[in-house]
Parts: C-alpha cells; sequence; structure tokens
C-alpha cells in the first residue's frame, strides 16, 4: 500500500516510517511510504512556503503554490486529508478502512494553517487525531501511518494480534502476562498456565469486559450495552466488577 505525505519537515516523518514495523514493512515491499518536502517546489532563493495571512492576525499561513506543484507532481494516491481538526477523528475502523484501501496521502499544515483554498479545491477531506492543538502535522501523520500501516495484511507477524487488541471488539484488550511465573510476590494467574485454550479464551473475555467496564464504561455504552451472556460472563468470572 502506497502512503504520500506531503510536508515542511520531510526528516521527521521519514526517520520515523524507517524504524521497526513500518521500516521492516518497507523494507519487504509491504508499504510504500514516500515523503515530499513541500519546500523543494517553491521558486524563489529562500524557499517560501508561508505568507502572512489577508486581513492580518497572527503568524503565518502556508501557501497554496508550493502544495499544488508537489500534490500535482507526485500525483498521489487518493484520498488527500488535510491533517486538521475538521474531519472524522482516526478511530480504529477508520484505520481499518483506511489499511483495506489502496493508498492514501497526508498533508502536513503548519503555523497557522494552510491557505483554505487548499483544503476546499485540492484536498478530499480533512482528517483529525484528536482535539487538541499541535505545532504541525507531522506527529498526527506519524500517528496514522501507525496505526493504519501495522493493519496492512502481512506487515503484523502474527495476523491474529489485530484482532485481539483494544478497540477491535469495542473492548480494551485483556491483561497480557509473561515470564517468570512469579515475580515479587506476583503471580500470574492460574488459569494462563493451565494449558486449557477454552478456559483462557473465557477468562480473556472476561477480562475485557472487565477492564472496559471499569475504566472506559463509554465504549460499553458505544456498544449498545452488555449481552445477556457478556453479563453472564462477568458475573461468573469477575464478579467484583461486574455492574
Amino acid at each position: 500500500m502506497r502512503v504520500d505525505v506531503f510536508t515542511i519537515f520531510p526528516d521527521m516523518v521519514s526517520g520515523f516510517a524507517g524504524q521497526s514495523l513500518l521500516g521492516r514493512a518497507t523494507t519487504r515491499g509491504l508499504l510504500d511510504i514516500r515523503v515530499h518536502d513541500l519546500r523543494e517546489h517553491t521558486t524563489d532563493v529562500h524557499r517560501t512556503v508561508d505568507d502572512t495571512p489577508f486581513g492580518g492576525g497572527a503568524g503565518m499561513v502556508l501557501m497554496p503554490e508550493p502544495i499544488y506543484a508537489a500534490v500535482e507532481a507526485a500525483e498521489p494516491p487518493r484520498p488527500l486529508f488535510l491533517l486538521g481538526p475538521g474531519g472524522r477523528t482516526l478511530d480504529q475502523a477508520m484505520a481499518r478502512e483506511l489499511a483495506a484501501g489502496g493508498g492514501f496521502s497526508l498533508l502536513c499544515g503548519r503555523y497557522e494553517g494552510v491557505d483554505d483554498r487548499v483544503r476546499t479545491e485540492l484536498c478530499d477531506g480533512e482528517l483529525s487525531i484528536g482535539d487538541y492543538v499541535l505545532g504541525g502535522g507531522e506527529v498526527a501523520a506519524m500517528v496514522v501511518l501507525e496505526a493504519v500501516g501495522r493493519l496492512v495484511p502481512g506487515v503484523m507477524g502474527n495476523a491474529a494480534s489485530a484482532g485481539e487488541e483494544s478497540f477491535s471488539d469495542g473492548l480494551l484488550e485483556y491483561p497480557q502476562f509473561t515470564k517468570p511465573a512469579e515475580f515479587r510476590g506476583m503471580a500470574v494467574p492460574e488459569v494462563l498456565r493451565s494449558g486449557d485454550h477454552g478456559k483462557v479464551a473465557r477468562w480473556r473475555r472476561a477480562q475485557a469486559l472487565r477492564r472496559t467496564v471499569a475504566a472506559r464504561p463509554d465504549l460499553i455504552e458505544a456498544r449498545g450495552g452488555l449481552t445477556p451472556d457478556e453479563q453472564g460472563l462477568l458475573d461468573e468470572l469477575a464478579p467484583d466488577e461486574a455492574p
């Protein structure tokens, strides 16, 4: 899957994309992440990408010329998302949607944002990672790359991992443990050492429900509440946390 990123700080994004899971996926040919420097498409000696806003006000605004030129030269995969507050907020469902597509592109804003003609005429929409302000879109682009890239088929060594982690079923993930079985008087739950895969699966499901009820009841509400079977599982295996 190809993902293009347009930014005035290309090293920030390319450095991140070349590491860990994303870097290995790129080496294996599963991801094609292309980072474009908007300054390479300027026409003046100072490589100017911004100017003062019409109407006055603090800060600077990214100009349309270098952005249009960069996008037209790259012919990136669509949709092209402006990373900004006005779009759909990235969640696991959207990450899955993007991972299932053929590719997409991201435009990183800076300063006071981009000329609005870029937003309305060049971009296909906006994408947000949350209701807070960042210095620019580069960190947001990294979040999108990580959330989506790991879901592309073949990127994660164990495909089952994506189906069992937090938010995959509207729940937080169950607790995880590894060796040693006992550490400073704290023991791993006996059921996880039992070898009974059926019991392990039921325990993990109950713990995922318990943790979500306790920490993120909004996720339970968004699922329409607990089903009778889920309530019964909680009552049986995690009675202290059952609502």
